[in-house]
């Protein structure tokens, strides 16, 4: 099973190609041109380089957010483009689950963070243990300081990823147990799209290529003034 996956959740462009639970290719870029102007050119790039066609690919896998309405809006429809015309499965793979996969590290907990605007950020929670890999927290809003608070109250380690993990750096060093990885773990990988993707396909899980949308998350008026008036407890 030859799988293309795409993830355009953030500023990052990344494609990738897969093959069973073998990653054959991948092309990862992160520059100031809009993912409309380089996402077909690397698609085509990528097969290329893969010495793949498109009539050898069996699926496509797209990160459907949280993340960017724009970068979302382009991967998706692209990705729904090609599974249409080629008439191939398509699997959506939430952009925090791919962000946690990609770090392997048993025994801590992964907290991929996303910018949501105005200080608030898109995060999930997972964990890698022997039987594989977990979802702690669904994806969800917080307001950052709120959940730096939380996090650095958690009996394990904490791994910080994503694009919010370095913007809020520096309100996350005073605590011992929060950690940022090397950049190249903290940005979005359409690796990580393709594997998971993988995953759903052998569960026999597809998405409807009309009903699929991206993953919007916003929070309530009545959350914000909860968490106002009691602090919030976004982790439970």
């Amino acid at each position: 099973m030859s799988i293309l996956a795409l993830d355009t959740s953030t500023v990052v462009s990344s494609v990738a190609l897969a093959e069973s639970d073998r990653l054959l290719a991948e092309i990862t870029l992160q520059t100031k041109k809009t993912h409309s102007e380089h996402l077909m050119p690397h698609i085509a790039d990528l097969l290329d380089k893969a010495s793949q066609k498109r009539s050898d690919l069996t699926a496509i896998a797209v990160s459907i957010g949280p993340g960017s309405f724009t970068g979302l809006r382009i991967g998706l429809a692209t990705a729904k483009a090609l599974a249409y015309t080629l008439k191939l499965p398509l699997v959506g793979v939430p952009t925090m689950a791919a962000l946690a996969f990609g770090c392997y590290a048993p025994g801590v907990t992964l907290a991929p963070m996303l910018d949501a605007q105005k200080g608030n950020v898109y995060f999930a929670l997972y964990q890698w243990r022997l039987d594989g890999f977990h979802e702690l927290t669904a994806p969800a809003v917080a307001a950052a300081d709120s959940l730096l608070l939380r996090l650095s109250q958690m009996e394990t380690s904490v791994v910080l990823l994503g694009e919010a993990a370095i913007m809020f750096q520096d309100q996350a060093q005073p605590y011992d147990n929060l950690f940022l990885p090397p950049a190249h773990s903290v940005i979005p990988r359409a690796g990580s799209v393709a594997l998971l993707g993988l995953e759903r396909l052998r569960n026999g899980q597809q998405d409807d290529i009309e009903a699929l949308e991206p993953l919007y998350i916003r929070r309530s008026e009545a959350e914000v003034l909860w968490e106002q008036r009691h602090g919030g407890n976004v982790c439970g």
